[in-house]
């Protein structure tokens, strides 16, 4: 017989016999639990405990109801679950995985990870659970306030593969990997009755916006309805998703206190604080499941086999054929899919077996092509690969190969990401908001947004008659990626030239990008709309159309009907006369081959005229945030004649001097 189905059977035949026993006493005891239970609302607002080496938590009270316990004969052990979220999809430096590790092994909580010895002859087990919440986010008919998606199937397909080799890569360690479709907070609690524990942990990695801090409060409070009935429960979320730990930012109130600009806060940051080194992945023998639980939970939607289709996640037929095969001109890279393995291949692949990283500053405004940047961006974003384990790549190629501004670039790169995550959770909802974090207050670049559906819809289809912007427009609807320069352009263009009401941009892109991050998709949003204080930054879209796609390849590439157009008017066809047109076989008009302009390119922005922003296209921004100061001197200077530029980019653009970053060595 299995020995697992034999505990299992046992425990429950014990506890069918015992309750009977004592079902007049524990009935007075869980409704005298009940009475003395606190508010949920109390869930809410955890103590922050700290430790070090990278791990920092946040951890609930512990609830029990010790004084209404029935006898111990009814209850089981510890059970440990690794609540996996949407951005934490990895074994390697997971902080919040080697928290559940040392709670199964007994050490200490304010111990930082393997610095106490354990007080357990043998681990408990951790249960490592991935639910797909298709009440929030998956599924066609999950959709935003503003209309959108939640996830398109793209990105869905992209986290399924990533949740197929995460669950991989814990069974060649001998574990496994729950997953279930369904509300989190129900499948921990259902697990949490079926396993019937004395003692419940659940650990997950820190989010800070409002809609996962939602549903952490949900998850307390169905823990709270099922655990009380049998012992206590301990609910962690652990920092990990940042290269700096927010507790070692130099400003007062950590990250309360940061700057509303980025570069005094990278200034201020790259002097003071030091980024941890990556944590090891645990040992096999400490990601062992616990004993019986693979006959406790076994359901169909809801087991350690169980994988769902896209259609199991609620997308139609349509969505699913949508994404059923990949765009030849996508510039992702070959055969690429979700997940950890993938991911490291990639790294592995960037920095070291195509030596790429020296070149990155040089080649990262490029568009076409799977390397002129590198495509971290999906993984990072869905915690497939570590930031620091990245910047831990940059330094060693750094000591071993050669250091320069392309080496520190990735990294200056990743730092907008952890400031974005910061701003995020220093202005919470402000970010969401059509006046962002500046609220109703006077500032020079208010003004009344406007709300056309028939153009928000050209912009979104790639129909603008502005080439550059339609170009890069296509291609995120047909591979779900487009380069940093293009997400700059298609933004200032939708609120700047359009006007169009900001944060229906960002609701289009967390539908459609493979690499959605809530902080810096929403931060950049709202800073392109000059919505987070500081100036307004207007890309001239013909201009950075000459200096960034100089000869049209890539506007032709995702525009076709534009091939035989000439160099001199492929970025502004409405140009062309009519003769012209007739011989480049286009029409450029309403209702024809291309679309005319739909807005009028002699025409100045109004909010440009209102003194509310300066003169921009030359970019001088980290990932299409606020603008930086300029550099000047050596670093700062162009080389026309830079051989690694790519062929379509007239000329290299100026930027921020180099910085510098730091590794805490002790650790």
């Amino acid at each position: 017989s299995n020995p697992d189905e034999d505990v299992s059977h046992n425990i429950r035949t014990m506890m069918t016999q015992r309750l009977r026993q004592y079902n007049f006493v524990v009935s007075l005891v869980i409704s005298a639990a009940n009475l003395s239970l606190p508010a949920v609302s109390a869930f809410a607002f955890p103590e922050a405990t700290k430790t070090t080496n990278g791990i920092r938590s946040h951890s609930s009270s512990n609830f029990s109801s010790a004084s209404s316990s029935p006898p111990s004969a009814l209850q089981m052990s510890t059970l440990n679950i690794q609540w996996f979220r949407q951005t934490d999809l990895r074994l390697h430096d997971n902080p919040a995985l080697c928290r559940t590790v040392d709670l199964s092994l007994g050490k200490a909580e304010k111990q930082p990870v393997g610095a106490a010895p354990t007080t357990k002859s043998s681990p408990d087990g951790i249960l490592p659970v991935f639910v797909f919440d298709t009440e929030r986010i998956y599924g066609s008919d999950t959709r935003s306030e503003l209309g959108c998606m939640k996830c398109g199937p793209r990105r869905a397909q992209f986290v399924l593969d990533a949740i197929a080799d995460l669950r991989s890569n814990l069974e060649k360690r001998g574990s496994g990997l729950i997953v279930a479709v369904g509300k989190p907070e129900k499948v921990l609690a259902e697990i949490a009755d079926a396993a019937s524990p004395s003692l419940l942990n659940v650990v997950c990695q820190e989010e800070v916006c409002s809609e996962e801090l939602a549903v952490d409060k949900a998850v307390r409070s169905e823990l709270a309805k099922k655990v009380k009935k049998s012992g206590k429960f301990n609910f962690e979320t652990v920092w990990g998703s940042t290269m700096y730990d927010p507790d070692s930012l130099p400003f007062d109130g950590d990250v309360a206190g940061i700057p509303d600009t980025f570069t005094p806060f990278r200034n201020k940051v790259e002097k003071a604080c030091q980024i941890g080194q990556p944590l090891d992945i645990p040992k096999d023998e400490h990601l062992a499941l616990p004993k019986g639980i693979k006959s406790v939970v076994n359901q169909p939607q809801c087991s350690l086999s169980y994988l769902p289709t896209l259609a199991d996640l609620g997308y139609s037929a349509e969505d699913i054929e949508s994404v059923e095969s990949v765009d030849s001109r996508t510039a992702m890279p070959a055969n690429y899919k979700g997940g950890e393995t993938f991911a490291l291949a990639r790294v592995q692949d960037y920095i070291w077996d195509k030596d790429l990283l020296k070149v990155y500053f040089d080649t990262r405004n490029g568009m076409i092509g799977s390397d002129y940047s590198t495509k971290f961006a999906p993984w990072l974003a869905h915690g497939n690969v570590s930031p620091r384990y990245i910047a831990r790549e940059c330094r060693k190629y750094e000591q071993v190969r050669v250091e320069n501004k392309s080496t520190y670039w990735v990294v200056f790169e990743l730092l907008w990401r952890d400031y974005f995550k910061f701003f995020a959770k220093k202005h919470g909802d402000g970010i969401f908001y059509q006046n962002g974090i500046l609220g109703n207050r006077s500032h020079g670049n208010k003004r009344k947004w406007g709300m056309d559906a028939k153009q928000v819809k050209a912009w979104k289809e790639g129909m603008t008659g502005y080439p550059l912007v339609d170009a890069n427009m296509r291609e995120l609807a047909a591979t779900g990626f487009m380069s940093n320069r293009g997400r700059q352009n298609v933004a200032s263009f939708f609120t700047i030239d359009m006007n169009m009401d900001w944060r229906y941009g960002g609701d289009h892109f967390e539908e459609t990008l493979l690499d959605y991050d809530v902080h810096s998709n929403w931060g950049n949003w709202c800073s392109a709309a000059g919505m987070t204080g500081g100036r307004l930054n207007r890309f001239n879209i013909v201009k950075q159309s000459k200096d960034y796609d100089f000869g049209g390849d890539y506007v032709r590439l995702w525009c076709p009907e534009l091939k035989d157009v000439p160099d001199k008017y492929v970025h502004e066809p409405w140009q062309m006369s009519e003769a012209l047109m007739e011989e480049c076989g286009v029409k450029i008009g309403p209702g024809r081959d291309y679309p005319s302009p739909i807005v009028n390119p002699n025409v100045q922005p109004r909010i440009m005229n209102n003194g509310g922003g300066g003169r921009g296209g030359r970019g001088g921004r980290g990932r299409g945030g606020k603008q930086g100061g300029r550099g000047n001197g050596r670093n700062g200077q162009r080389r026309d004649n830079n051989p690694n530029r790519g062929k379509g980019q007239k000329q290299d653009m100026k930027s921020l001097k180099v910085g510098t970053y730091k590794f805490d060595q002790a650790t």
